[in-house]
């Protein structure tokens, strides 16, 4: 099994270590990081969606003209714009990227921020819309004539997309969701199945029951897992680089946060204690920390801790051969796709795509070599 690494392209520089600078939207931040993460040899990069942000399909646009090879994947939340207008958009960029598009769907979990956008609809019934949607979306792309589509958030009439995908395959569908109303839209929409840094038995757990959802529609999905690796010469200087990176975390947050949208900060009662995550994937990382600080081999948990898991927010903290072997464990489990990125997002991206990248696809070949000569 092969693997594929995505990055992160901000739309500015900010991180749970970084307060923000600069505008909401940086172009010549955009720029470096995107060809950078090209240089070094990330497969894509995750433009992130916010409810309040730039638009994440107009920025993949402008990283596709200033890269050359650079895969994109788009977060999209479905509900805010017609599906079958969705489609022809990430259709129209997949053209004019030579087929370099992917789109993660966001459904949202947290109830506050999509309230800025008037969706007032429950987390099931937003996982529901995303079902007919995702349906929608498969249809202008492959149709090769109009179609109607009757469901309970939309109702299509001749639809047809002139322009397609690119490839004949089509574009690639990430999804993420843990809740029991996302598994089986997972089980039946993913291309790839996306969840954050876990434990490697909460992701085993988690594998088994996408499979499980995606059988009885014949579909066999591929899986991402998103971590934050903290790499240094040696185990103690990374834990040590750990260690700096969870005071400056302590330290931004006691005086007023990175600067991001108002809807990442966690929320408190008067107490200050903080209230529960309103979705599963925080939960499940926030019941990981609960066992350590540092669980498997070298998987880090204080940073989701610090946060309430409010994002991807666990590490793998070690040199880059010991990082390099804990993502193979993964790989092992079924992941095929890490998505990467640190708390110093441009200079993290560049260390990893020297050290940490080739040290897993070296390995990956050793072990290729290993089998065929076994054989």
């Amino acid at each position: 099994m092969s693997v594929e690494f995505i990055g992160y392209v901000g739309h500015f520089d900010s991180s749970e270590t970084r307060r923000r600078s600069g505008p909401a939207l940086d172009v010549p931040y955009v720029e470096a990081v995107a060809k950078a993460h090209e240089h070094v040899g990330f497969d894509r990069v995750l433009v992130a969606f916010h409810s309040n942000s730039a638009e994440s399909i107009l920025i993949g646009q402008h990283i596709a003209h200033v890269t050359d090879r650079l895969g994109l994947m788009i977060a999209h939340r479905p509900g805010f714009t017609a599906p079958t207008l969705a489609a022809r958009q990430l259709a129209t960029l997949d053209q004019f990227s030579r087929g370099r598009a992917a789109v993660h769907i966001i459904t949202g979990g947290n109830d506050r921020e999509l309230a800025q956008d008037g969706d007032s609809l429950s987390k099931d019934e937003r996982y529901a819309r995303a079902s007919e949607y995702l349906d929608i979306l498969r249809q202008e792309w492959s149709s090769p004539k109009p179609f109607d589509y009757e469901g309970t958030f939309y109702q299509v009439k001749g639809g047809f997309g002139d322009v397609k995908p690119y490839r004949p395959e089509g574009i690639p569908v990430f999804f993420g969701g843990a809740s029991e109303a996302a598994i089986p839209v997972a089980g039946k929409h993913a291309d790839v199945y996306a969840l954050w840094g876990e434990t490697l038995q909460q992701t085993a757990d988690l594998l088994g029951r996408i499979r499980a959802a995606a059988a009885p529609h014949g579909r066999s999905p591929r899986f991402s897992l998103s971590l934050r690796p903290i790499l240094a010469e040696t185990e103690e200087l990374a834990w040590a680089k750990a260690d700096a990176i969870l005071a400056r975390a302590r330290a931004l947050r006691e005086t007023g946060g990175n600067g991001r949208s108002p809807h990442n900060a966690r929320q408190y009662d008067g107490s200050g204690v903080a209230a529960p995550p309103p979705n599963e994937g925080s939960r499940r990382l926030l019941e990981a920390a609960a066992q350590g600080k540092r669980l498997d081999k070298r998987l880090w948990t204080e940073i989701a801790a610090l946060t309430g898991a409010s994002g991807n927010s666990t590490a793998l903290v070690g040199t880059p051969d010991q990082v390099a072997e804990a993502l193979l464990d993964y790989h092992d489990l079924g992941i095929s796709t890490f998505l990467i990125r640190g708390f110093d997002p441009l200079v993290d991206a560049i260390q990893y795509g020297r050290e940490l990248i080739p040290e897993v696809r070296r390995r990956l070949a050793d072990r290729a070599a290993t089998k065929v000569a076994a054989e």
